[in-house]
């Protein structure tokens, strides 16, 4: 069940997600489409040149689909959310989007992307009620 969706526009080619904490300084992309920690997930957008939709869906843990047609799995694992809160926005802290969840605790998130070689402008992610 889709429980948000959003448009962001980024200046800097990394979005986070995760807790509504500080990111880790010592979480770094690299080369790569995404990068995790326990709280944290990086994922490589393109900026500047459009919006990056963001669609937000609530899952059964033992019934989460894949990912939609086109689009690519970067992250599947889990998260720990300290507050109960996904935080979405660019690493610049300029845009931000914040949504409550099901409480504080470890939750299991896939995030699907439009372009797994790094320059998304389309995020689909799944966050599971139980880890």
């Amino acid at each position: 069940m889709q429980i948000a969706g959003l448009d962001l526009y980024v200046n800097h080619p990394i979005i986070a997600l995760g807790s509504s904490e500080w990111i880790p300084a010592s979480l770094e992309l690299g080369g790569r489409a995404a990068a995790a920690c326990e709280t944290h997930l990086l994922v490589r957008v393109q900026p500047q040149t459009a919006l990056v939709r963001v669609r937000i869906f609530l899952a059964e843990a033992e019934n989460v689909d894949g990912p939609a047609i086109g689009f690519a799995t970067v992250f599947d694992g889990p998260l720990l959310l300290p507050d109960g809160r996904l935080a979405i926005g660019d690493v610049m802290g300029q845009s931000r989007f914040t949504t409550s969840l099901l409480g504080p605790g470890t939750r299991r998130v896939r995030v699907d992307v439009d372009d797994a070689v790094g320059h998304a402008r389309a995020l689909d992610v799944t966050v599971a009620r139980d880890a």
